[in-house]
């Protein structure tokens, strides 16, 4: 019988050991407490300086083994999320919207149907590529994450890193398509919130742009954080060429 494949971002994430130095630096305070207060009650003030010192450094230690215990234990949340392909006909669907939109811009008689599709797989494609050679990290595609539906998604260190594409060829990202990504995220923030295992969760829109440099630099003017203030999520916004991305995987 095959073995059923493991819904889980776990498989992605590398683990970790856990570490018992919080415990550690524990009982070494308490020590160093006990060996204060017996050189103050002698009168060893030079050696109680010390202790006060070591007492300090203790402290910056502990705090920040308590940051990297937050983050490791934000490493291993992630495979507590679980997650699904995005049905074909899902995809399918968000294929029509997408040649649907590029051919209201660019006029049917100008670029067929499946020019356009093959234009915009191949894109998403390349861009997911050039992310995973970026972040050093395998980017899971089409997949949902805490029952929400994704182009991308991928963990890196504590953080649920969740990806929505788009292929522009002008200075345009409709603010109807912010509001949906934003709609998205939240939905995932909120849940992960609820699950309350110390994991972050950031929106990574990434823009494959076949366009002039003029117009990229208009739409790199328009992508101001104020049209992604609708959530508290952090937003890390990707822009890439359609022509760089193909002569860096495709052809020299």
């Amino acid at each position: 019988m095959a073995r059923q494949i493991e819904n889980s971002l776990d498989r992605f994430v590398p683990g970790q050991a856990g570490s018992a130095m919080p415990l550690i630096a524990a009982v070494v305070g308490v020590l160093l407490f006990a060996a204060l207060v017996v050189s103050l009650a002698a009168g060893l003030f030079a050696l109680a300086g010390i202790i006060v010192a070591s007492l300090a450094g203790l402290g910056g230690f502990v705090y920040v083994a308590f940051r990297e215990q937050r983050r490791l234990l934000g490493r291993k949340a992630a495979g507590w999320i679980d997650w699904e392909p995005v049905l074909p006909e899902v995809q399918r669907e968000n294929l029509r919207i997408a040649v649907a939109e590029l051919s209201r811009i660019l006029k049917p008689e100008a670029n067929s149907a499946s020019d356009l599709q093959t234009a915009f797989i191949v894109a998403e494609d390349l861009a997911f590529r050039q992310i995973q050679q970026d972040e050093s990290v395998p980017v899971m595609r089409h997949v949902t994450a805490a029952g929400v539906a994704f182009d991308a998604v991928f963990a890196k260190g504590d953080t649920l890193v969740c990806c929505e594409a788009a292929f522009l060829v002008a200075s345009e990202l409709r603010q109807d398509r912010v509001v949906a990504m934003m709609k998205k995220i939240a939905a995932v923030k909120r849940s992960v919130d609820t699950m309350n295992i110390g994991m972050k969760v950031r929106l990574m829109p990434i823009l494959i742009t076949q366009m002039p440099t003029g117009e990229v630099d208009k739409l790199r003017d328009s992508l101001s954080t104020a049209r992604f203030s609708s959530t508290s999520t952090d937003i890390d916004i990707r822009l890439f060429d359609f022509g760089e991305l193909q002569r860096t995987f495709i052809s020299e």
